[in-house]
């Protein structure tokens, strides 16, 4: 099956009717999460992890019998077309009430996004973008910023406990990164980092070891925002397997890797 097979609006509507599914349960179950427990050093699932994923699988399903579903909680199939499904992005965000969370659902035809949607419940945003069809914010149209390097303001996310093996090669990055730009933000819900950089909020986003649940939904907006995705290494291939990703405007992207 090939792009061109197809019915992007339709599975856009299905992703979108998914999306708020999840995010009625997360929205309703904020400030009160219930049977928390850890997948390893500061990385957390509550209930309402579970259940959004369920009730997003649902919707999918429904909507697309033929498309297997992959979530980051409960698993599923992966196959070369296929949904893959953040219930809530940004659990730890959740659990201390912070409310930058989001529900992402991705649409990949082998390592290509190419329906993506991304629902922040608790602030009332809802993005969506299919390939070639553009990327918007509650109907409206999204391209990324045009501010210089200098004005810049870039999203980040630090290598948490399970993963501080790696702050060796991320902290110079960092450092690099404070003395170029204007700014850094860590909001610690990937699928809005990009989101953000899709809408112009943000300059910019790199980070590692993300899930490919995290970023393929959020990939699709920046690039259809007219923003460049890579990896680390320049790659425009290889970020969803390897989960680290650099997404900005062009003249951003290119600051972002000489850092790197």
């Amino acid at each position: 099956m090939t792009t061109g097979d197809l019915d992007l609006p339709r599975l856009l509507e299905v992703a979108l009717r998914a999306a708020r599914a999840g995010g009625d349960i997360v929205r309703d179950a904020f400030g009160a999460a219930r049977d928390i427990r850890s997948k390893g050093p500061g990385d957390w699932v509550s209930a309402t992890d579970t259940a959004s994923e369920r009730a997003v699988r649902a919707v999918l399903l429904a909507g697309a019998p033929d498309l297997p579903v992959f979530g980051e909680e409960e698993g599923g199939e992966r196959a070369e077309v296929g949904w893959l499904v953040d219930p809530l992005d940004g659990t730890a965000n959740f659990l201390h009430r912070y409310p930058v969370v989001g529900v992402s659902i991705g649409l990949v035809v082998g390592h290509e996004p190419v329906v993506g949607v991304v629902h922040a419940p608790l602030l009332g945003d809802t993005y969506w973008a299919t390939a070639g069809g553009g990327a918007f914010r509650d109907g409206e149209r999204l391209a990324v910023s045009e501010r210089s390097v200098e004005e810049s303001i870039c999203a980040t996310g630090f290598p948490f406990r399970a993963k501080r093996e790696r702050l060796p090669e991320y902290l110079p990055v960092f450092e690099r990164a404070l003395r170029k730009f204007e700014d850094l933000r860590r909001a610690g819900a990937a699928s809005l980092d990009l989101a953000w950089t899709a809408a112009g909020v943000y300059d910019g986003y790199f980070e590692q070891g993300l899930g490919p649940w995290d970023v393929a939904a959020g990939a699709l907006l920046v690039r259809e925002a007219g923003g460049v995705v890579t990896d680390w290494q320049g790659d425009p291939d290889a970020w969803l397997r390897s989960g680290d990703i650099v997404a900005a405007p062009p003249q951003v992207h290119h600051q972002i890797r000489a850092l790197l």
